[in-house]
């Protein structure tokens, strides 16, 4: 089984709904974290080895960090449609749209969000081709990889879905966080992020 280290209201959310999506079972523990604003502390029960989230242990290894793990649980739940095997003609893009989430889409995203965009042209430039490449892409299936729903979706959906806001008006934008966000597993994750309180 899995286990998954999770603190609520943070971006491990997505790695919830992915594992959600999987049919893996895990278990989820709760850590505490530092968060942006200062509140909170890291957690001496959390293997991260930075103390944040997310991290899961698989058969005693360490697994942190977001897209190493949407890349794992994809490979481990081959069944679920998340990813493509080794040698498949799709698996070279689903790693190259995974590596572009983490090195042009959240960097964009989070030079508008705090600063560093606002006269700096290539800030702009970069924010452009990333609206512009999710347009496309949408334009071209219901999801981000054509018509099958992948963890690229998931990592994508949960990020562009935070931080809506900074993304000009776009129906097919709009529609495909309408569409992935329904899905029953995203559901069930948004509903067990938070700690249970004990009766």
């Amino acid at each position: 089984m899995l286990t998954f280290y999770h603190s609520p209201e943070t971006r491990s959310g997505r790695t919830m709904w992915l594992l959600e999506e999987s049919g893996l079972p895990f278990e989820t523990r709760y850590v505490g974290v530092q968060r942006a604003d200062g509140t909170g502390a890291a957690d001496p029960a959390n293997v991260h080895p930075d103390g944040k989230v997310p991290a899961i242990v698989h058969d005693g290894a360490v697994i942190p960090e977001s897209y190493a793990i949407a890349i794992y649980v994809s490979d481990l739940a081959a069944d679920s449609g998340l990813g493509f095997p080794a040698g498949s003609p799709e698996r070279g893009p689903f790693l190259a749209w995974l590596m572009w989430l983490a090195t042009e889409l959240e960097p964009a995203i989070f030079m508008r969000l705090y600063g560093g965009a606002e006269g700096n042209p290539m800030a702009e430039k970069s924010y452009r081709q990333v609206v512009r490449r999710l347009e496309t892409a949408l334009a071209g299936g219901p999801y981000l990889m054509g018509e099958r729903f992948t963890a690229v979706d998931v990592m994508a959906g949960s990020t562009v879905a935070w931080a809506r806001h900074v993304f000009p008006e776009s129906e097919a934008i709009d529609a495909w966080v309408a569409r992935i966000s329904d899905r029953p597993a995203n559901r069930r994750a948004c509903a067990n992020d938070a700690e249970p309180v004990a009766a």
